[in-house]
């Protein structure tokens, strides 16, 4: 999208929210405050090295960077993530191994030997998922694309699917790599496709067993209610029969073996790694969804389902309001979905160009400061502030708190994902874990810092939160019982613990 529609599409920066659209942006500025309550949403949360980006690109360049351009992570993080054996294996690849390694375990007489396979093989899977985890981490916090990583989040949130279920834990770090985070700031019906198109999805909601003859509703259901067009849309049960028969032989193929077809299916089979449409289990009756025909044609039917759902306006308002409930309020401004969900039919769901209209907005600019971090946001937030781009050697504390908080990745059972409300997010029960974690990192004692392999720990863990930026950008705009509570720390840890723990990082 050309960003030339600057002064038009990004009114926070006419309304003196930033400064001017004019300003160079090779001079380093200032951050205002209203600099710093805007950098901490459309960021995981501001750090030094974010800050001074900022103030030396100006900001219509450091928007167009997190609109467009991706960033190289920091060399320490990439070469971690470069260590991780998903970074070289693909879910494909893997749905073999562990469909060969059943195969061999089930061939096995009851026994010791039997059981140390398999939990060989559970270990094996864990130890994948966990790398995930680790991969999506360590970009939340190092990341100069943090708005991208908040989109990917945000859409692993939206296309949920759960590591526990089939063989989830050897897909998720396929699934986010390859369904979500290429597509996170495009265009939606390729982001549905994609998740669609995935063994993670398709095994998590039941598709892979999807059949003419045998037809399971449960996917058709959750890409109408959840992923596309929202409760009380106005589509209907017969919609969903419909859809389901439409997604007949869209499955999941592990061991890779091209199946024997008639001669008129041949032409018709795909197959993308794990995933293939089958003909032979497809049904090829005429269907009316959307009260539009489809005709039987195998795998275009799909693609022509698609359109069909992106093309609601139904469509244009769910996924713009929930988009909205993320970034501006839990309950956003209906002026506000309206103008989103214009740009995203017009663009025909261009999401950057929703995102556009989304930031340019006065309500974005007039939210800021008052929405609830969840879990996530909130864990990684207060590392990027206490540690900055300083590299962390273990991610097992912050696995560890977002699973005390409620919020593990790839962790959600049912496939609604987390909420995006602060209800969710406020008990009393939750608030008195955040303050626990705000004092393990603001004490160093986290363990942040010592290798994951058991090695000697090369740096201390201790966080330098008191820096410039504190005291030029952030300390003029905490709130008076923030202030008072910080004046009467009786060491630097407790004093860390308190602005950590504080409504001021709790909220962006």
């Amino acid at each position: 999208m050309q960003m030339s529609t600057c002064a038009r599409n990004l009114g926070w920066m006419l309304a003196g929210i930033i400064g001017s659209c004019t300003a160079n942006a090779s001079t380093p500025r200032e951050l205002a405050h209203d600099d710093v309550a805007w950098l901490n949403r459309i960021t995981y949360g501001i750090s030094v090295t974010t800050a001074a980006r900022f103030s030396a690109e100006g900001p219509r360049r450091f928007l167009q960077e997190q609109l467009t351009a991706p960033a190289t992570l920091p060399a320490p993080i990439s070469q971690q993530i470069d260590s991780l054996e998903i970074s070289h294996v693909d879910g494909a690849t893997l749905l073999r191994e562990v469909a060969n390694e059943q195969k061999r375990i089930a061939s096995l007489p009851d026994g010791e030997p039997r059981e140390a396979a398999r939990k060989a093989l559970n270990d094996r899977g864990n130890t994948l998922a966990n790398e995930a985890a680790r991969r999506e981490i360590l970009r939340a916090i190092y990341s100069p694309s943090q708005l991208q990583e908040q989109l990917t989040w945000f859409w692993l949130n939206h296309f949920s699917v759960h590591q526990a279920k089939a063989n989830g834990r050897w897909l998720v770090a396929d699934y986010t790599e390859r369904a979500i985070r290429p597509h996170a700031l495009g265009h939606f019906a390729d982001l549905v496709m994609a998740t669609l198109q995935h063994p993670a999805m398709l095994q998590y909601l039941d598709n892979a067993q999807n059949a003419n003859g045998h037809l399971n509703e449960n996917y058709a259901r959750e890409l109408l209610e959840l992923h596309t067009l929202g409760v009380g849309s106005g589509y209907t049960q017969q919609d969903v029969q419909e859809l389901a028969r439409i997604l007949t032989g869209v499955g999941v193929n592990p061991a890779g073996d091209r199946p024997k077809l008639k001669k008129e299916w041949e032409a018709l089979y795909i197959q993308d790694g794990a995933f293939e449409f089958n003909p032979a289990r497809h049904d090829f009756g005429d269907k009316i969804f959307l009260g539009q025909q489809v005709s039987g044609a195998g795998f275009d039917e799909v693609k022509h389902a698609v359109d069909l759902i992106v093309s609601q306006p139904a469509c244009a308002r769910f996924v713009s309001r929930r988009l909205a409930m993320y970034f501006v309020a839990d309950d956003p401004p209906q002026r506000l979905v309206d103008q989103m969900s214009r740009t995203f039919t017009k663009t025909h769901g261009d999401i950057r160009a929703v995102l556009e209209t989304m930031l340019g907005s006065k309500e974005l600019t007039q939210s800021l400061g008052t929405k609830f971090r969840d879990p996530m946001q909130y864990v990684i937030a207060s590392v990027r502030l206490a540690y900055d781009d300083k590299p962390i050697e273990s991610v097992r504390p912050i696995v560890n708190w977002l699973n005390a908080l409620g919020e593990p990745l790839y962790g959600r059972a049912t496939p609604d994902g987390y909420p995006l409300t602060a209800s969710a997010w406020t008990s009393s029960g939750q608030m008195s874990r955040r303050f626990e974690i705000a004092r393990a990192i603001g004490s160093g004692n986290a363990g942040l810092f010592q290798p994951e392999d058991g090695a000697v720990a090369q740096h201390t863990g201790f966080p330098q939160i008191a820096t410039r930026l504190y005291y030029d950008s952030i300390e003029p705009r905490l709130a008076t019982d923030t202030r008072a509570a910080l004046e009467k720390a009786s060491s630097q840890a407790e004093w860390n613990t308190f602005l950590l723990a504080s409504p001021d990082l709790n909220y962006h």
